[in-house]
């Protein structure tokens, strides 16, 4: 399996991966931070600001290998020029290009605004920013993410934090369809099963956060979402059988039954 997706790799503002697993790590202890990600073989760790950049306290960057691609995000946006605000602070603390825009003025239902989105994307692209945004699954707001610079888009799956799973499912398959970028489910994938769904789908990763930091194990979760988005990619490479609709049909010849 490892040979196969090896020869297919995720490609992200001109970037190669192997993994197709995105790790969040808001919820995470830090003392839990490394193990998770080398069960999880995750390449590219999302990580907040103020983990990064709290005097005093112990910095998120001293728990990530340094092999691995930070994804800082600009939570606690509620405009765009916060988010830009927030992703050049990241960089300038020595986070990288990569950004991963999050903006969001609504406190009780956290879903992204789409159209302060388009707006942070489009200046932090003219910056020469790798622009990963989060947003709610609209075709009209894909696309104008598409023309402000977007380097991937990153429909929810669900709620964040809602483990709920794909509850938007038909609007992300319409994104799959119609955008040419990588599309990355994140937020609201509650299980790996749900994590093999949406690969199985045509998504190009996902990215997982709660789902494994409330889980029993942690590491042995990380390694499950691992192999079920291996799984689901494989599944969506090989092409998935056909359904029939309110119809049988058997697996082998119906002849040389007992009585001819």
């Amino acid at each position: 399996m490892k040979e196969t997706l090896t020869k297919d790799p995720l490609i992200i503002g001109g970037h190669q991966f192997n993994s197709r697993f995105i790790l969040g790590s808001g919820k995470f202890s830090l003392d839990f931070m490394k193990t998770v990600i080398q069960h999880g073989e995750a390449e590219m760790v999302t990580l907040a600001l103020r983990r990064a950049n709290t005097a005093g306290e112990e910095n998120i960057l001293d728990y990530i290998p340094k092999n691995i691609t930070l994804l800082p995000n600009t939570s606690g946006a509620r405009t765009a020029e916060e988010a830009v605000r927030i992703a050049r602070l990241a960089r300038e603390i020595g986070c990288g290009d990569f950004v991963k825009v999050e903006v969001i003025s609504d406190s009780k239902y956290l879903l992204p605004d789409n159209q302060e989105t388009v707006r942070a994307t489009e200046m932090l692209a003219k910056d020469g920013f790798i622009v990963m945004p989060y947003m709610y699954p609209d075709l009209y707001a894909a696309r104008a993410l598409v023309d402000a610079g977007a380097a991937a888009v990153m429909p929810l799956g669900a709620p964040i934090g809602s483990n709920k799973g794909l509850c938007t499912k038909e609007f992300i398959q319409i994104l799959v369809d119609e955008i040419d970028l990588p599309i990355i489910v994140d937020a609201g994938i509650g299980r790996p099963s749900q994590a093999c769904e949406a690969m199985e789908m045509g998504v190009d990763a996902v990215m997982s956060n709660t789902a494994i930091a409330t889980a029993n194990d942690v590491s042995l979760m990380a390694s499950a979402f691992k192999q079920a988005i291996q799984s689901g990619r494989e599944a969506y490479l090989a092409g998935l059988g056909r359904v029939l609709d309110l119809k049988a049909e058997a697996s082998s010849p119906l002849t040389g039954f007992l009585e001819d």
